[in-house]
């Protein structure tokens, strides 16, 4: 059974910093493609970063380029979000989702695997 469960969400202040963890299981978790999405209240699921399953490629959405890492441990079968200088609009549910890839989609349809989510929360 796969499961992909995520942690280090919370409420920060703008400026602030979190890190995000997903801890995979159940799947081969180095013979996949990562990635984060987010969704904000009342709007679609947003591709947020992804990384590649050589772990040599990284990509991320225009507004977190230079503020969020996306990175993997394969010998722990975790994937990982820093998030730095967060501002309001970073507010929303954060997902890892995983597919079957070499290099990753940023189309949410692509991925086969999803996390259950986890909450973070921006404000003053």
């Amino acid at each position: 059974q796969v499961q992909l469960v995520e942690s280090g969400g919370g409420s920060v202040q703008p400026g602030g910093s979190l890190r995000l963890s997903c801890a995979a299981s159940g799947l081969s978790f180095s013979d996949r493609a990562w990635a984060w999405f987010r969704q904000a209240p009342g709007k679609e699921r947003e591709f947020v970063a992804a990384i590649s399953r050589s772990d040599k490629s990284t990509y991320y959405t225009d507004s977190v380029k230079g503020r969020f890492t996306i990175s993997r441990d394969n010998a722990k079968n975790t994937l990982y979000l820093q998030m730095n200088s967060l501002k309001f609009e970073d507010t929303g549910v954060y997902y890892c989702a995983s597919e079957y890839a070499v290099v990753p989609n940023v189309g949410k349809a692509d991925y086969d695997y999803w996390g259950q989510g986890t909450q973070v929360t921006v404000s003053s």
